[in-house]
């Protein structure tokens, strides 16, 4: 078991007695598209500090040249697991940071479900884990396995993005234009997860979209955006319905966000960012009694502590949409998922790295 990362680990070792290059940062990515989000923030906030070297560590690529050049950095960056850390002898001169790519906690992972036993080792060779609340600390110790003195609440640095000025009509009326949208409606998002359950991956067997439309398509337009699974496995199943666009190939999920009046959505991460803009929620669970028994759980009480209205059926999401959605929990809700709301988590990551940072290696 884990012999491809035993060799990746033992590859690693070897470059481990060249010395520390005190300007060379390092990151771990699965491909360039994998770079976009908290590590190419981290990278702008490091080039505001002064000439830095950079390294992209591709995670299923074996090249000596890089064995290298991660061993020999001085700030080593991922933004998910990466079982070969787990037999990476990293010097102690080395700081090791995951910032792991999702906001707050919601959907159990990691340690809480699985894999436990090599999440703790992945964890002995990290020197800190960067989260987004001091509330969320203990679900965090338990789903890397990691001690919560290595733990430090400073932020998701790609949620800095709702914090920047950005032209919302421009990019409103590039979206119009890409998929011939009617300008005057207002945008629903739809963005459901995957299940592990196959029978309940195929929406539109749950919602009823002629209905839907029926009822609401004179001021609103559905836009779906599919968990990357869903698309792969039952994509066709899915679209062989219509009445909504498909913009699962947008390639910029936040600005979707910030372009949409309203998300729908299940058991997706997605709803925590999307708090952030103080806009609806609305929790379309058909499976839900399902997904409770069968599927990972989750660190907070669904039926209770979501910051939006939960409906099980078509009719039940029709109404809500009409009604309007109660949005005043919602900001209390954000407060729990993020101590700061400011734009800044990339500059406090990398304060903390250039003046803190060492003291756990």
């Amino acid at each position: 078991m884990f012999f491809k990362h035993k060799v990746f680990g033992k590859l690693f070792n070897l470059f481990t007695k060249f010395p520390i290059n005190d300007r060379s940062v390092s990151f771990i990515i699965d491909s360039n598209e994998s770079f976009s989000g908290n590590l190419e923030y981290i990278k702008k906030e490091f080039e505001k500090r002064g000439d830095y070297e950079y390294n992209f560590y591709y995670k299923d690529k074996i090249s000596l040249n890089s064995f290298k050049k991660l061993a020999t950095s001085k700030y080593i960056f991922l933004n998910d697991n990466f079982f070969p850390f787990a037999f990476m002898n990293f010097k102690d001169e080395s700081e090791v940071i995951q910032l792991w790519h999702a906001p707050g906690a919601f959907k159990k992972f990691g340690g809480s479900v699985e894999n436990a036993s090599m999440l703790k080792l992945i964890s002995d060779n990290t020197d800190y884990l960067i989260i987004t609340s001091r509330h969320i600390e203990d679900y965090y110790a338990e789903a890397f396995q990691i001690d919560k003195s290595k733990i430090r609440p400073l932020g998701l640095p790609r949620a800095d993005y709702y914090f920047k000025d950005h032209d919302i009509s421009k990019l409103k009326g590039d979206l119009i234009k890409k998929y011939d949208l009617n300008p005057d409606k207002k945008i629903i998002l739809y963005a459901p997860t995957f299940r592990e359950t196959s029978e309940f991956n195929n929406v539109f067997n749950y919602l009823d979209i002629n209905r839907f439309n029926e009822e609401l398509s004179d001021d609103y337009t559905l836009l779906l955006r599919l968990h990357p699974k869903i698309r792969k496995f039952y994509g066709d199943d899915i679209s062989a319905a219509s009445g909504y666009v498909d913009c699962s190939d947008y390639k910029n999920e936040q600005e979707l966000m910030l372009i949409s009046d309203m998300l729908i959505t299940d058991y997706s991460s997605i709803m925590i960012e999307f708090a952030l803009l103080n806009k609806p929620i609305i929790f379309f669970a058909y499976d839900l009694d399902n997904y409770l028994a069968n599927e990972r759980g989750f660190y907070l009480d669904y039926r209770n502590d979501l910051p939006g209205p939960i409906v099980y059926d078509t009719d039940e999401l029709i109404n809500v949409v009409k009604e309007g959605v109660d949005t005043s929990n919602l900001q209390a809700f954000v407060k729990t998922q993020f101590d700061a709301m400011d734009g800044e988590a990339s500059k406090r990551v990398v304060d903390f790295v250039l003046n803190e940072g060492g003291q756990n290696g």
